[in-house]
């Protein structure tokens, strides 16, 4: 479950989308709402759960409408277990954000043309969205949660050009034709579901190494910076409290708010401490350096490139120094800083 917004403001105000789905059935839901406040996604949850039935889990990001009281007592009260994602790390919903991310391409779409009746719009891009087969599992939504398929746009037509009606069944042969399909697709789904998550499994381990952490030790964390949400940095070090679970850590960070925090073991890296360089410096200031005297010039031209390289002592040194005879003057806007904003570090680069 996860919120979508803000988007612009439709005739009849709403500007957000709740989105539920289903991990099963990979059915969706959106429902457009006028705040994201927790009692309004309070209430669409309770609407829904009496369409479909409770479930028994529930996966959220840490946003404030999911972590009320009101949200935590509604949980409760249908005895619904809730699951969060570790801070800064949404691919743990993935299926979610990933389902987001097709939502907002076909609301793109729609806002182009009517911008202000894009909540009307939204029954209609759901039912394109469960009547189209899933490459994970080989059925569409629609089909795995009523056992057969939808009589769409193109079904209709197809009817239209065969002049045919649609055949009508009792209530028992409609149940049971019903129970005799979903047994037959069940096996054939999570068949299509395990090729897919090992095919996804070992894409994503090709690069993937092993890491773990012990308590005590000093690690980075990468956090978004308060500029800019896309922008992140490594802050740190701090120290290792637990490990929770095989990809969770809990991690004491002072200085912050709260001062401990959950992360997934993507957001850290170990932290080694900077070797110290000490640089010694000759006792004396100056030290003539050698300087290769051709061996075609004459007595005289020699003794005279010599007296030239002793004056000239503070250019003729292994020391560094520093000029006079040029400037240059950096002008900038009062009051304002010369500075840039930090790079994104790669996901490839993270670990």
């Amino acid at each position: 479950m996860d919120i979508v917004g803000p988007l612009p403001k439709s005739a009849r105000g709403h500007q957000y989308i709740l989105v539920i789905l289903d991990y099963a059935t990979r059915y969706p839901e959106a429902i457009p709402l006028r705040t994201m406040a927790s009692k309004n996604i309070a209430k669409e949850l309770v609407l829904l759960f009496t369409r479909v039935g409770v479930p028994k889990e529930i996966l959220t990001d840490q946003g404030t409408p999911f972590m009320s009281r009101l949200m935590a007592d509604l949980c409760k009260l249908w005895q619904v277990k809730q699951l969060r994602t570790s801070v800064y790390h949404p691919q743990t919903d993935g299926l979610v954000e990933r389902f987001n991310w097709t939502l907002k391409s076909m609301l793109r779409k729609v806002i182009d043309k009517d911008g202000k009746n894009w909540d009307c719009m939204l029954p209609y891009l759901m039912f394109a969205i469960r009547e189209v087969p899933q490459a994970s599992l080989g059925f569409s939504p629609f089909e795995l949660v009523y056992g057969r398929h939808p009589r769409g746009i193109l079904d209709i037509a197809r009817e239209t050009w065969e002049h045919q009606s649609t055949p009508y069944t009792s209530v028992i042969e409609h149940v049971t034709a019903m129970q005799n399909r979903i047994a037959t697709v069940m096996p054939i789904v999570r068949e299509h579901m395990r090729q897919a998550q090992e095919h996804q499994r070992h894409t994503y381990n090709r690069q993937a190494t092993l890491r773990e952490f012990q308590p005590g030790d000093k690690v980075l964390v990468l956090i978004p910076t308060v500029e800019c949400k896309l922008l992140a940095t490594w802050k740190g070090p701090y120290e290792v409290l637990e490990r929770i679970g095989e990809v969770n850590y809990r991690i004491r960070q002072p200085g912050r708010r709260p001062q401990e925090q959950i992360y997934h073991i993507n957001l850290l890296k170990a932290w080694r401490e900077r070797e110290t360089l000490m640089v010694t410096y000759p006792t004396h200031t100056q030290e003539t350096a050698e300087v290769n005297i051709s061996p075609t010039l004459s007595p005289a031209q020699v003794q005279e490139v010599k007296t030239l390289i002793q004056k000239n002592r503070d250019v003729f040194s292994e020391v560094p120094g520093r000029t006079e005879v040029t400037a240059h003057d950096i002008v900038s806007l009062p009051g304002r800083k010369v500075s840039m904003r930090p790079y994104r570090v790669p996901e490839a680069r993270q670990a």
